[in-house]
C-alpha cells in the first residue's frame, strides 16, 4: 500500500490540491489498512497514534479522495459510509459482512473474478463490481458456552 500512498500524494500535487497535515494523514493512515474503514475509525486511528485531525477535516479529505478516484465509498448496507484505496493497477478484494456484529473483512477469489469476467464477454459488458456476501462470523457463531458452577 506505501506505493498508493506516494501514488495518491504525487498526483495531488501534480493537480495542485493542497497538501493539509490532515489529508496526509488520512492517506498514510488508509495506506496501512487492509480492508474498508469509516470515518470515525479512522478519526480514532488518528487520536490514538498521536495525530489528531478534526472529523470535519477527515470527511473533506474522503470526499475529495472519492471524488478524484483515488478511494472507493464502499456500501456494505451500514449507515455508515466505508473507504478504502483504489488500487492503480486494478487489484481489488471484496467484503464479507457479519449480520450480528458489523465486523466487515476482505476476501479475494480468482474463480470469482473469472466467472465475473465471463459475464463480461458473454455480455459485451464491463463489468465495475464490489461483492458483498453476508452471514455470521466465527466469533458470532459459536455457541454459548455453558455456565460455569
Amino acid at each position: 500500500m506505501t506505493e498508493w500512498v506516494e501514488t495518491t500524494t504525487e498526483s495531488l500535487r501534480r493537480m495542485g490540491r493542497r497538501n493539509s497535515a490532515a489529508r496526509r494523514a488520512v492517506i498514510e493512515l488508509l495506506g496501512r489498512q487492509r480492508c474498508c474503514v469509516t470515518a470515525q475509525e479512522i478519526f480514532d486511528g488518528l487520536r490514538d497514534e498521536g495525530r489528531p485531525a478534526g472529523i470535519a477535516s477527515i470527511y473533506r479529505s474522503l470526499e475529495q479522495l472519492t471524488r478524484d478516484g483515488f478511494l472507493q465509498r464502499v456500501d456494505v448496507g451500514a449507515p455508515t459510509a466505508r473507504y478504502e484505496p483504489v488500487q492503480p493497477d486494478g487489484e481489488h478484494h471484496h467484503h464479507l459482512v457479519c449480520g450480528d456484529c458489523g465486523k466487515v473483512e476482505a476476501f479475494a477469489d480468482p474463480e470469482l473474478e473469472q466467472a465475473l469476467h465471463k459475464v463480461e464477454g458473454d455480455t459485451g459488458y464491463s463489468v465495475a463490481h464490489d461483492v458483498v456476501l453476508r452471514g455470521v462470523c466465527d466469533d458470532c457463531s459459536e455457541p454459548e458456552s455453558a455456565p460455569h458452577f
